[in-house]
């Protein structure tokens, strides 16, 4: 079982949760923090080689969570241009087209060996989407991508692998193919996830980024980061918002609380 709540404010922490956060505020040295941004490309192409296409389920919520897909049509059967930044093994990507066949999607990520995946994948067409390795935050997409021709860019738990100083490039880079009016829809990892408060002490590379044991890094954000991040690259905000929810594991009687952001930022 499971309960959600959306809004603005922030989870509370326990005054354990609280303490234990506090008292962790050793910094990974800089020597270490050099290495791993030099090693992002390499530690993710190692994740994709461990655990191949069976790490994320493929995520069937999209098209629920993210009605837009269907609103930001103007009649029925439009056909729609998306591009997925960050798109893994394709486990957003597969279900969409199979659910919406009215949609061409541009796909990219940071990974070779997930980009090969995703070309490998029975479902891959070249008829409805176009796939290709794409650094987002130095990497130009208007190389793949005509400029303002897509309707929706998704840009689901991608932001918060990047160092927050490479943030700003990859929202702008977005920005250059996103047509005007049109819009990114995010979700990604919120302040207080539990995922947050399981690092242990000596995986903290600043604040409220963390880097995991396979050298992968993780930020949590903030409503109100977010919102700087996107209006100060030319972005309007519609939506931004905390999601809450609970999962209870009944068998260990665990309640584990997990915090995401999901947003949607329009360019004007």
């Amino acid at each position: 079982g499971a309960f959600q709540k959306k809004g603005h404010s922030a989870r509370v922490l326990s005054p354990e949760e609280a303490e234990r956060l506090a008292k962790d505020q050793v910094l990974v040295s800089e020597f270490k923090q050099l290495k791993l941004e030099k090693e992002a490309q390499k530690n993710w192409d190692l994740f994709y080689k461990r655990n191949s296409t069976n790490f994320f389920k493929d995520r069937h919520w999209t098209t629920r969570e993210f009605q837009e897909l269907k609103a930001c049509r103007e009649f029925a059967d439009q056909k729609l241009t998306i591009l997925e930044a960050g798109c893994g093994v394709g486990n957003c990507l597969f279900p969409l087209l199979e659910e919406d066949l009215n949609i061409f999607a541009y796909a990219c990520d940071f990974s070779p060996r997930a980009v090969e995946y995703v070309k490998k994948n029975a479902l891959y067409s070249t008829e409805r989407c176009k796939v290709f390795q794409c650094d987002l935050t130095k990497d130009d997409l208007l190389d793949n991508i005509p400029a303002d021709s897509v309707d929706v860019v998704t840009l689901i738990f991608v932001l918060s692998a990047i160092h927050p100083d490479k943030m700003p490039l990859v929202l702008r880079n977005i920005y250059k193919v996103l047509k005007p009016g049109k819009c990114v829809l995010f979700r990604d990892y919120g302040l207080y996830d539990h995922a947050m408060l399981r690092f242990k002490s000596g995986s903290k590379l600043g604040e409220n980024f963390y880097v995991r044991q396979d050298g992968t890094r993780s930020y949590f954000f903030t409503e109100e980061f977010l919102s700087q991040l996107f209006k100060a690259e030319g972005y309007e905000q519609v939506v931004n918002e905390y999601v809450q929810r609970e999962t209870v594991n009944r068998k260990e009687d665990l309640r584990v609380p997990r915090v995401f952001l999901q947003s949607k930022f329009q360019k004007p």
